[in-house]
């Protein structure tokens, strides 16, 4: 999965997620909208075959890379427990 970052102003980001599946990108607009900076986090693919998801965050003048990176990270955070909890409940 590749960013490109296409357009960042103050408060406002919109880059493209090259390989992106709708999982990923339902769970990061998610994760997103728990931010109390976020305003808006929406995104979209505009033809299926392309795979190439459209992101659009505006923050209340937060810095909006700094929220995707808090973001990203909260996501991994619980990736990491849920493999935790599911190697505890393999074994």
């Amino acid at each position: 999965m590749q960013i490109n970052f296409t357009e960042e102003k103050k408060g406002k980001l919109m880059f493209e997620l090259d390989g992106a599946s709708h999982t990923v990108c339902n769970t990061l607009k998610r994760e997103l909208w728990q931010d109390k900076h976020i305003k808006a986090a929406s995104y979209a693919v505009k033809h299926p075959l392309i795979g190439k998801a459209e992101f659009l965050i505006e923050t209340d003048g937060e810095d909006p890379k700094k929220v995707l990176a808090a973001g990203c990270q909260r996501i991994k955070k619980d990736i990491e427990k849920f493999s935790e909890q599911f190697k505890k409940e393999v074994k």
